[in-house]
């Protein structure tokens, strides 16, 4: 029995599956900004704190804004990629149509997570989008935009992964058109 695609002729071609990459790309620039302006909130900080007996909560609460942009701006990147950590010791040695099975179930499972993830979040926005934070009196919802784009991103990334397993071909077609 040979593998072949649950519909060979694939869902149609978008401009999604093109413009993902581009998307990703820009917010691991952004989040490395972020890194960059947190780690030089955090050396303002210590400098502050021990050279001025000086406490800032501002720098603290725009590191912690910093920090959420590093860790949810970039993952998308990294599924994109296939480069988050994997525990791989039965997928490794399935091959065939109990392969694509197994990695079918696990993109399902992403999904739910992602699903899951994004209704939480919602649930936690309805509550607490109506405060703001302490030191910058920045609402919540702005506060935690980052997380709530970056995992909107990565589902559409474990989407894209999804239909690349169930319709190989095309996927590969759409990838073999980009420029390099």
């Amino acid at each position: 029995m040979s593998s072949t695609p649950i519909n060979p002729g694939g869902p149609p071609p978008g401009r999604l599956v093109s413009l993902l990459p581009c998307l990703c790309r820009g917010f691991e620039r952004l989040a490395i900004v972020m890194l960059l302006l947190t780690t030089s909130l955090v050396v303002l900080q210590v400098v502050a704190r021990n050279v001025w007996q000086v406490g800032l909560p501002w720098a603290d609460e725009l590191a912690r804004y910093g920090g959420l942009g590093v860790v949810y701006l970039a993952i998308p990147l990294l599924l994109l990629q296939n480069g988050h950590i994997a525990v791989d010791i039965i997928s490794a040695r399935l091959h065939g149509r109990a392969g694509r099975a197994l990695a079918v179930i696990n993109e399902i499972i992403v999904l739910g997570f992602c699903g899951l993830f994004l209704y939480g979040s919602y649930m936690f926005l309805m509550k607490a989008g109506k405060f703001s934070t302490p030191a910058l009196r920045m609402p919540n919802l702005l506060f935690y935009l980052p997380v709530v784009v970056g995992m909107l991103l990565f589902t559409l990334v474990a989407i894209q992964r999804l239909i690349h397993i169930i319709w190989p071909a095309e996927s590969t077609a759409d990838q073999s058109e980009q420029p390099s």
